[in-house]
């Protein structure tokens, strides 16, 4: 089982668990048709779907079998801005897929790295992962540009990989091994 040590703090920010006292918080975004536009399935929501999605998240606190997503709410001093989530794919393989959603209102500082940074790096410094991958739509340049930012390499580019919203779509994939994110940290001008 990994459950981190809570709250995990960055310069600027606080990742822990979502609490039901973020509700108004996620709705702001979840709400959001410009959040949910590269979601597979996913529409702006009611506050009442917001509502059971935080009460979900609420119970992804620690990843204790393989399957299980571990979501940390990301919060500054104003409140809750987005989250961040580890998905254990593969016990043996030690691998994780990341994913991340914010409120775009708080887009543009830098505080998407910052978190997917503290989350990559607990992933691989405390839980001993192996590979850390994510994969977005074929057009979600922001999404891509983050995994970059992140020392992420583009691993595949899907073409027409599957169905969404109607209509067949292409799919990137990014990842990172354990020893090119430490690499990374320990040289990270170069």
């Amino acid at each position: 089982m990994f459950r981190p040590t809570y709250p995990i703090r960055t310069a600027r920010l606080t990742l822990r668990p979502v609490t039901l006292d973020d509700l108004d918080d996620v709705y702001a975004y979840q709400r959001r048709p410009d959040v949910v536009r590269w979601m597979l399935g996913a529409e702006p929501r009611t506050r009442e779907q917001s509502r059971a999605s935080v009460l979900a998240m609420a119970g992804e606190d620690a990843l204790r079998a393989e399957g299980d997503c571990l979501t940390l709410a990301v919060a500054t001093d104003g409140g809750v801005i987005g989250t961040v989530e580890l998905v254990w794919r593969s016990r043996r393989d030690r691998t994780a897929e990341l994913g991340y959603v914010f409120h775009p209102d708080h887009g543009g500082r830098g505080l998407a790295t910052e978190a997917a940074t503290a989350l990559v790096d607990c992933g691989f410094n405390e839980f001993g992962l192996h590979r850390i991958y994510a994969q977005c739509h074929g057009r979600n340049e922001a999404s891509a540009r983050l995994t970059i930012r992140l020392g992420m390499r583009q691993e595949a580019h899907h073409v027409d990989s599957y169905l969404f919203r109607g209509e067949w779509a292409d799919r990137l994939v990014f990842a990172v091994l354990a020893r090119e994110w430490r690499s990374r940290a320990a040289n990270p001008g170069g």
